[in-house]
């Protein structure tokens, strides 16, 4: 049980969100603060080996485990779409990657949305406050905050290969995506500090155990918000099958993430009026966009055969596996000491478009994210999908039982335009392949395979095969027109003491992987939360081909 019934501020979801605004509003001793996860501990080594990262993902009792409704256009699928359960959130099951998004995202965001504090030049000072960068501090990284960045050693000469083919095929080379230009192709950045996951349990959480006024309970489900009136003021939990109720003498944070978050919301009355009478559930307040807005990355793998032994297919056989473990284990280096995902790129897909909207992660293995599948032979693939989708989905509640699943409708590639960048997506990503860089590497293609090669083919293989990258987000977008929920700081429309900070409130997604715009959303709206200025403003040049609406590359 809760160690007391009120706090100052009650945080539900001890995430890539929950964890910093946990950390930055106990900086001052006064404020007492609970920070509720639905999950357990995040005790296992493989939620802390990096390469690993496959068995978290695969594993409920790490995380929810969602699986959405049959999506009408990908052949009716039931598609796969995990969400941390652990401290740590999903930073402690995902893949590591350390992408900010382009700077174009954020000034997007502004024009858009109306969100005028949270152009490029807003955000840059709290990714930077968020970091450790291992290179050092610049003007575009600092090396004074929790989240360490380290950057891939690339020893495997595939990751290298990879990004000479992407030279050879016309696309310039970027050392640093998150600096000054993510556009091209180079190597990728990883929360990993010293051969360990930095997730934000470790980054944010761990070093500061002994505040007397942080709490943190796990395995404490919230079931619904309370109010009085207009003004959020607790959250009713439960522990080990018994209800409580906590009261936030400040306010009740959000941190769910992007399905939980407007699920709770809906449970307490916040949400689509109609729908949500339908279930029996009380109307607090009429939110129409609580759910709606449902974006994320779809993938596929472009996988080919490897004619040299150099992939890292023999690390599955049992007797490698417990070898690197064992290294790992009392090392913490080695093969288990990398997400291997050490080299990537962003590229644009046609002319006319202003910045990348197709992301590359390259893997010297040819499998599934989640481990489920992998060809039996060397191979190595490359991860590709859109990075901007106009598809949208909705999360909305099965019943007024906080205890069931919600219903998630991502209806991936019912846009046009995306089913076109998807095929441009397959198209590129084999004449990169056939480049001279990996001519020595490259045998057969093993997916789509030669077969694949018609608009159709591709489509057709396309509903089958794709994936989500696991970056949904924007169900309780900000703004200030009615379809928004919350305004620029996370606060929920007409309600009191209430706000949300996770994917969720993102007004559309970024260019690439979500974790580390989450921090920096939390690292942000955790000055807001307690009334400190913000930081000063950077201006920052950013990269922009200069004949964009003409040239492709």
């Amino acid at each position: 049980m809760a160690k007391k019934t009120a706090y100052d501020y009650v945080i539900i979801g001890a995430g890539s969100a929950g964890a910093v605004l946990a950390n930055r509003l106990t900086e001052d001793p006064a404020v007492s603060v609970l920070l509720l996860e639905a999950g357990p501990m995040d005790r296992s080594p493989l939620l802390h080996m990096p390469a690993a990262l496959a068995h978290p993902l695969a594993n409920d009792r790490y995380n929810w485990y969602y699986h959405t409704e049959p999506d009408p256009f990908m052949d009716n699928r039931t598609m796969y779409c995990p969400r941390g359960r652990v401290l740590g959130g999903s930073s402690s099951i995902n893949g590591m990657a350390y992408v900010r998004g382009n700077a174009l995202d954020y000034e997007g965001w502004a024009e858009d949305f109306g969100l005028a504090d949270w152009r490029y030049r807003h955000v840059l000072p709290y990714f930077r406050k968020a970091e450790d960068f291992d290179q050092g501090a610049n003007d575009y990284h600092g090396c004074d905050g929790p989240l360490r960045v380290t950057t891939a050693a690339m020893k495997n000469p595939l990751y290298r290969a990879f990004i000479e083919a992407g030279i050879a095929a016309g696309y310039p080379y970027t050392a640093d995506m998150n600096g000054y230009q993510q556009e091209g192709f180079g190597p990728m950045f990883m929360t990993v500090r010293d051969g360990v996951r930095a997730s934000t349990a470790n980054a944010y959480l761990r070093p500061i155990a002994d505040r007397h006024n942080l709490s943190i309970q796990v395995r404490t489900p919230a079931r619904r918000l309370i109010f009085e009136g207009k003004r959020a003021r607790g959250v009713e939990i439960e522990q080990r099958g018994t209800l409580h109720t906590i009261r936030a003498e400040r306010e009740v944070l959000l941190c769910a993430g992007a399905i939980n978050s407007p699920q709770l919301l809906m449970l307490s009355g916040l949400g689509p009026a109609e729908s949500l009478r339908a279930l029996g559930i009380d109307v607090r307040h009429d939110l129409p966009g609580v759910g709606q807005n449902l974006q994320d990355h779809l993938e596929v793998y472009v996988q080919y055969a490897c004619r040299q032994p150099i992939t890292l297919y023999q690390a599955l056989k049992p007797w490698n596996q417990a070898l690197i473990g064992l290294q790992w284990l009392l090392f913490r280096k080695g093969l288990g000491a990398t997400n291997h995902f050490e080299s990537g790129g962003f590229i644009r897909s046609e002319p006319g478009i202003r910045f990348p909207n197709l992301q590359y992660h390259f893997l010297p293995m040819a499998m599934s994210y989640d481990g489920s599948t992998y060809a039996r032979i060397h191979g190595f693939q490359a991860h590709v999908g859109p990075m901007r989708p106009q598809s949208r989905g909705q999360v909305t509640l099965r019943s007024a039982n906080p205890k069931a699943a919600p219903r998630i409708l991502f209806n991936y590639l019912a846009a046009k335009r995306d089913r076109h960048e998807m095929r441009a997506a397959i198209r590129l990503t084999r004449e990169i392949m056939h480049q001279a860089p990996l001519a020595a590497f490259r045998g057969m293609e093993l997916a789509p395979g030669p077969d694949v090669a018609s608009d159709q083919e591709i489509d057709a293989w396309v509903r089958r095969m794709a994936e989500s990258a696991y970056h949904p987000c924007a169900t309780c977008r900000m703004g200030h027109d009615e379809k928004s929920v919350v305004d620029s700081t996370g606060r929920v429309h007409a309600v009191e003491g209430l706000r949300v900070v996770d994917a969720s409130i993102m007004p559309r997604l970024t260019t690439g992987n979500l974790n580390t715009p989450v921090i920096m959303l939390a690292e942000k709206l955790a000055d807001a939360i307690r009334g400190a200025d913000s930081l000063p403003p950077q201006d920052r040049a950013w990269y922009e081909p200069q004949n964009w609406q003409s040239t492709q590359r």
